[in-house]
């Protein structure tokens, strides 16, 4: 479907009927407390719901306990096979890439800040890497899967923070629309697939077609289950390219809010990287992700990696090439990345499970594989034109178009 202004306007006035109703109805009855207190003991998919649940969660889990009927099962493992080949390079994307991408969008930064406490940065990448990793397991959606109950979980996170934003009057309803409202939710699922596979091409990973399309298929699915219209969601990278440019155009710019969640991206990271001397790295790859532009406005630090980050497509390429012509060096390398992901999942969350708690107030600290065609190389939807995006009308309250792009 073509996306305009007007439709896009008309997407952030809605958020998620069902999880909207079913939050509100536990606040009314004084139940997200019990809820959180029996939540936290189920977390796998089949697993009888515990006794004392609240009537109207045990109904929305119910409802939400099953993927949409329209799944394609063969993409999805084929999706599943392409995140295998490539976790290490997809983990890389969804740090430097997708989520600096997140907070060059000034009201997402702002509600991240609004919603995320301050003092754990690392909780947001720990459940991004965890949800990532469930829904990438091939029993991602059978009984004793984690997946599903983390889906159910965050769909209702985000209607809690819907509800608080909103009550509290702490969000500028008139001019941002609904808080997670449907065309950030579309933005959210954009970052984490097409923008991710961006990522992938500037590192000059080798991705076929059906690899690029499957894992994007994947990230369609998981946007039907966390409440997202199947109307208005992009249907190819075609559409989603259109949709990504007109979002990006709509609202980057630069922001205190995108700058400090940053800064506290590449502190965590400089962390986790071991030693001192390999710090400068984490800024430089940022910066080449996202270009000069976005990363001045997140204010990136420059560094003397810079230069020498761009090789990094070129050294890539040198392993792509090792693994394409040798069984053994994929099986090697495939293992290693698989190690790789979990060790920094394991970083990030200390050993534990993270349990997708849905907050019962915004507490003072929180501010606002080889069955792939890999001769079938993959190359990105092209940009849209800037002179091809629809103009913006005036007198909406919206933050100003930026022409550039991250």
């Amino acid at each position: 479907m073509p996306y305009t202004h007007s439709s896009m306007d008309a997407l952030r006035q809605v958020g998620d009927e069902l999880a909207d109703a079913t939050v509100a109805t536990l606040f009314e009855r004084g139940e997200m407390g019990t809820f959180n207190t029996l939540m936290r003991w189920f977390s796998h998919a089949g697993q009888d719901l515990p006794d004392g649940l609240p009537e109207v969660a045990r109904a929305y889990l119910n409802e939400t306990r099953t993927p949409p009927a329209w799944v394609d099962w063969d993409e999805m493992e084929k999706a599943r096979l392409f995140f295998i080949d490539n976790n290490v390079h997809i983990s890389t994307a969804l740090s430097f890439a997708a989520m600096p991408a997140c907070y060059v969008v000034p009201h997402v930064a702002n509600l991240l800040s609004a919603t995320h406490s301050l003092d754990y940065p690392s909780r947001r990448m720990a459940e991004t890497g965890q949800f990532t990793v469930y829904l990438m397991r091939p029993d991602a959606f059978e009984a004793g899967s984690r997946f599903i109950p983390a889906v159910q979980k965050v769909r209702l996170l985000h209607a809690s923070i819907r509800h608080h934003l909103r009550t509290e009057n702490r969000w500028d309803v008139g001019g941002l629309g609904v808080p997670i409202c449907q065309e950030d939710m579309i933005g959210g699922q954009m970052m984490f697939s097409i923008q991710v596979l961006d990522a992938l091409h500037r590192l000059g990973i080798h991705m076929s077609e059906d690899g690029a399309e499957s894992y994007f298929y994947a990230w369609r699915v998981v946007g039907a289950m966390l409440g997202i219209d199947l109307d208005h969601m992009p249907a190819d990278l075609e559409s989603a390219r259109a949709f990504s440019d007109l979002y990006m155009a709509r609202y980057m710019g630069p922001s205190k809010d995108g700058a400090r969640l940053t800064k506290q991206l590449i502190d965590l990271y400089e962390e986790v990287v071991p030693g001192t001397v390999f710090d400068p790295v984490v800024p430089a790859l940022v910066r080449y992700l996202i270009g000069d532009t976005a990363a001045d406005w997140l204010e990136v630090p420059r560094s003397a990696w810079d230069s020498a980050i761009k090789a990094a497509p070129v050294l890539l390429g040198v392993l792509e090439r090792l693994e394409d012509t040798s069984p053994l060096a994929a099986w090697a390398l495939d293992h290693m990345g698989a190690l790789t992901t979990n060790l920094e999942l394991s970083s990030l969350t200390r050993g534990r499970v993270m349990q997708y708690a849905i907050p019962e107030q915004l507490k003072n600290e929180y501010g606002v594989s080889s069955a792939l065609r890999r001769a079938d190389r993959w190359t990105p939807p092209p940009l849209t034109p800037l002179s091809a995006v629809p103009p913006q009308s005036d007198g909406q309250g919206r933050p100003a178009t930026h022409a550039g792009r991250p």
